[in-house]
């Protein structure tokens, strides 16, 4: 299995584009959740005059982004507890000139550096742009990482950052997190009978099958748009690794940093659910990330570690021939 890093640009331009779609697959999907809510509020297509719900769904989703954009990658360390790094700490002090030196491989900006701390070792990466982005790792991944694998974590945040996937996540977190709130307001106003008394006083009934669809979109719109975002996850963390055996030239350090990482048992105790997906590898220890299958492959944040570690295995053998 060869690795082109000739065409990590052409990958790059993909991932764009992949982002752009998905993007506008949610804002798609939030509008119709709103126009869902009002055809089942007035009871017909016809009777929708003002789309109340459509107006409001795109308008948190608007305000929500806005939010998330300039102010997310704030909101993200504080809920973290990350802490910026203490110069006169030993570690913190490598740990910086660590990612200097990946700045200059990878033509990036400084980015703010924190340190989390926490005994379980992982990092992660946030922000809007490569000159407005911050880089985090736990106290436990400096304790645990040799030089060479810490420069290989760092370069795989640094890789997140490049492609601009650090926006992506957080553009795609609120988006989800706004289908998932629109979903529970409409589920809850009907459980108390709000909005279904509205529909019961029209003279015009909906037709069971259009009530049926408009039902099963507000209750899967949630999952469907998780899911999608694992997707988004998961394959950014490939294209991660990638860049990071890009800026070190070193894969072997990278797999080797996986591999203490997936030994350590301990979830990281500021992470959630909702940050999961911006580290290394999952925060929470979900058995479900170390699994295969369909079923893994749709709910899980990331891609089985030891299959990253295998594939950073191989790259480094096709890269020590290449050499």
């Amino acid at each position: 299995m060869g690795y082109d890093f000739a065409d990590i640009f052409s990958q790059q331009r993909r991932n764009r584009r992949i982002t752009i779609i998905l993007i506008i697959f949610f804002i798609v999907l939030v509008g119709l959740l709103g126009f869902a809510i009002d055809v089942y509020s007035f009871g017909t297509f016809e009777e929708v005059r003002i789309p109340i719900a459509t107006i409001f769904a795109l308008s948190i989703a608007g305000i929500n982004g806005f939010v998330s954009y300039f102010y997310g990658s704030s909101i993200v360390l504080k809920s973290l507890h990350a802490q910026p790094i203490v110069f006169e700490n030993p570690s913190h002090k490598q740990l910086y000139n660590v990612v200097s030196e990946m700045c200059i491989a990878s033509g990036l900006p400084r980015p703010k550096i924190y340190v989390i701390p926490d005994p379980a070792p992982n990092a992660f990466a946030t922000g809007r742009n490569p000159e407005n982005a911050s880089i985090g790792v736990t106290q436990g991944l400096l304790d645990t990482m040799n030089r060479d694998e810490l420069q290989a974590v760092v370069a795989h945040e640094m890789g997140h950052i490049r492609n601009y996937d650090i926006l992506t996540m957080t553009v795609v977190t609120v988006l989800v997190g706004t289908v998932v709130l629109l979903s529970d307001w409409a589920t809850r106003t009907w459980r108390y009978g709000g909005v279904r008394t509205k529909r019961d006083s029209k003279s015009k009934g909906m037709h069971p099958v259009i009530l049926i669809l408009i039902i099963l979109l507000i209750i899967l719109a949630p999952l469907l748009s998780r899911i999608i975002a694992m997707a988004v996850s998961r394959q950014r963390e490939y294209q991660a690794d990638t860049s990071a055996a890009e800026f070190t030239r070193n894969p072997a350090a990278l797999a080797s940093a996986l591999e203490k990482i997936a030994q350590a048992t301990s979830p990281v105790r500021t992470a959630h659910k909702a940050t999961a997906h911006l580290f290394i590898s999952d925060p929470l220890h979900r058995k479900l990330d170390n699994k295969e299958g369909f079923f893994a492959d749709v709910f899980s944040t990331h891609p089985p570690i030891q299959k990253r570690i295998e594939r950073l295995k191989k790259m480094a053998y096709v890269y020590a021939n290449k050499t």
